[in-house]
């Protein structure tokens, strides 16, 4: 699914994550970016772009999203679990 926010994007930074990160993610959301929703969490997505992914909170109306974590693509978080 693509994922846009037109609306004035806050992004909270929980973890103190670079503003190099924060600036990426906010690019990427007003530009629209792809996005796998959580099966189990409503409004919780992992985006990914440019070799980096990020796990998110984005509220239904106001722009709001909260970073959760981020990670790049390939490291062991970003491989399915082999249970």
């Amino acid at each position: 699914m693509l994922l846009r926010i037109s609306e004035r994007l806050n992004v909270d930074n929980l973890k103190d994550y670079p503003t190099e990160i924060v600036a990426q993610l906010e690019a990427l959301l007003t530009s629209g970016a792809a996005a796998r929703p959580d099966p189990k969490r409503r409004n919780f997505y992992d985006v990914e772009a440019s070799g980096r992914v990020f796990f998110i909170h984005a509220a239904p109306a106001g722009g709001k999203v909260m970073l959760l974590a981020t990670w790049p693509t390939g490291s062991p978080l970003a491989e399915p679990s082999q249970a």
